[in-house]
């Protein structure tokens, strides 16, 4: 197994990964965190472009599921108005939210990815539950809890530099 510290890939946004990218992967469950990954910590609304892709991969064959360790309500009613699917209470980086999404839609974990913007929950989950990751950088570290948590992932994403999806500009 992988060392579940590092992501299998990593992108500039959720926005820089493409259905055509997972589907050559052989990608078919993507797995989502919420926050600071699709929308800010102090929102539920996404950019039009986030609201785009989104659309894109819903139509793209791929099952996009919300998989976030939130307990407020805002991620539900987020996905209930986006048409999405979504697991709460995650607990990630334990394995067992992730697990749970990939019995809820029958796919096998080597045909999973799960994208999120923490390593210590996002990657090191995802890697643990065997699924490939995706990296993708804080849409606002507007806290000093958020800004050290970073600071303390500084050495996994340099030595992930190189992993970085085809067509994403650095």
């Amino acid at each position: 197994m992988p060392f579940p510290l590092l992501p299998t890939w990593t992108a500039s946004a959720v926005t820089a990964i493409s259905a055509d990218f997972l589907k050559k992967q052989g990608i078919r469950l993507l797995m989502l965190d919420f926050d600071n990954t699709i929308v800010p910590y102090t929102t539920n609304i996404p950019t039009g472009e986030v609201q785009a892709w989104l659309e894109e991969m819903k139509v793209s064959g791929i099952t996009v599921c919300v998989v976030s360790n939130s307990k407020k309500r805002r991620v539900p009613d987020f996905c209930e108005k986006q048409g999405l699917n979504c697991i709460t209470h995650a607990k990630k980086p334990f394995s067992g939210g992730i697990r749970q999404c990939l019995t809820r839609f029958g796919i096998p974990a080597t045909q999973a990815v799960l994208v999120g913007d923490q390593i210590y929950t996002d990657t090191l989950g995802g890697g643990c539950a065997g699924v490939r990751t995706i990296l993708v950088n804080a849409i606002d570290n507007h806290n000093i809890w958020l800004k050290l948590r970073h600071i303390a992932e500084l050495p996994f994403i340099f030595i992930a530099k190189n992993r970085r999806i085809p067509h994403d500009e650095p």
